[in-house]
């Protein structure tokens, strides 16, 4: 394959890893004591601390550039951003009508932790840290508008996504502020319009699914307009990392136009470590300008993929995208894909069965693919 490929300085890098790290056994230990009461909240945070430190040199020393904290500090993927801001309460066992307040973001959510991370990298690497945040519509989509907010403080969809993603620009701007440049939003919720089973539910509960997808794509796009040019913001669709099980199946295709040409995000980070993903073809649609991410190395088993295998299958999108758009050039196809694990090797703190070796030859086998296919280009 050529590598002529312009050589990238921003984010999306060509080699990089979704976000999330398995966490080592003191972190897992000091955690589980922190649950019973065994230690201090600062015992805790000094053993992530010390973890985080650990990943950001195993990050380094792979050569993954677009460094993130592992996630450490969660126990799962999506935490952060809902139970941080004022007006969200979890609590399972109470009526619907005690939830009150509207929603506001009274302090920084992720920004302490970038805060962290950013100190222990040079300057120069800054701009490559990655920070990655739960969709704004993960609530809603997982338990819709009966139950995601209270009717006596939200009348509507609309007002709760007004309050909702003025929190979600606020805690973007201020991380900008501090010099993050690469914010990936991780959602899952795209491929259940992808999933035949979902969609059949969806229909059978009598759901206008179209409309549903056009609603949320809507919204990204409100919580994203105006945003600095230089802040590159991902999308990672994932079909389920539950320890390494999956919740849906079901390629792209099905949401392909509308992902690609509507949803104004910089890149996507897809799913391709299986068959359950579907094909290439829907790389057709991809305009010039935007990235994909190609997730071809699976962060669920040990069993290591080649090379070979995985440049054959970067060709093969090449191809996808010259065939589906005439004008553009095989080299220009190129510089619009990057690959990746399919997803974290740590949705949930359990993290998925393989081990911290199985990580790092992962992590190394992107990185020495990159290498291979877009030589100085990466």
């Amino acid at each position: 394959m050529s590598t002529t490929a312009s050589q990238r300085t921003s984010a999306p890098l060509r080699a990089q890893h979704v976000g999330s790290l398995l966490r080592p056994a003191p972190v897992l230990e000091k955690r589980e004591e922190a649950t019973q009461g065994k230690c201090t909240p600062e015992e805790l945070k000094a053993v992530q601390d010390a973890a985080i430190a650990s990943v950001v040199q195993l990050q380094r020393e792979v050569g993954i550039r677009s460094i993130t904290d592992g996630e450490m500090r969660r126990n799962f993927f999506y935490e952060g951003m809902f139970e941080g801001l004022d007006g969200m309460t979890f609590e399972p066992n109470r009526p619907l009508e005690d939830f009150k307040g509207k929603i506001r973001r009274t302090k920084g959510i992720h920004t302490e932790d970038f805060k962290y991370l950013k100190s222990l990298v040079s300057p120069e690497e800054v701009k490559d840290l990655k920070v990655t945040v739960c969709a704004p519509v993960w609530l809603h989509v997982r338990h819709g508008s009966e139950t995601t907010y209270d009717h006596s403080v939200y009348a509507n969809d609309d007002e709760y996504f007004t309050d909702l993603l003025q929190a979600y620009r606020e805690e973007f701007n201020e991380l900008y502020d501090l010099g993050c440049r690469n914010i990936q939003i991780d959602d899952p919720s795209f491929c259940f319009f992808c999933a035949e089973t979902m969609i059949s539910a969806m229909e059978k509960a009598g759901i206008d699914h179209e409309a549903m997808l056009d609603f949320y794509i809507g919204k990204y796009n409100d919580l994203l307009r105006g945003r600095p040019k230089d802040l590159t913001v991902g999308v990672h669709m994932c079909r389920g990392n539950f320890r390494g099980m999956h919740y849906c199946e079901g390629g792209y295709e099905r949401i392909a136009v509308k992902l690609f040409n509507e949803l104004d995000v910089n890149c996507y980070l897809l799913e391709y470590d299986d068959e359950r993903a579907g094909g290439l073809e829907p790389l057709r649609y991809l305009p010039a300008g935007k990235t994909v991410v190609l997730g071809m190395v699976s962060s669920k088993t040990g069993l290591l993929e080649s090379v070979d295998a995985l440049k054959a299958r970067v060709e093969e999108a090449v191809k996808v995208i010259c065939d589906g758009n005439p004008e553009r050039t095989k080299e220009g196809a190129l510089n619009q894909l990057c690959i990746s694990p399919q997803c974290g090797f740590a949705s949930v703190a359990e993290g998925n069965p393989i081990s911290e070796e199985d990580e790092r030859q992962k992590l190394t086998l992107v990185v020495e693919t990159a290498k291979a296919i877009w030589g100085t280009g990466m």
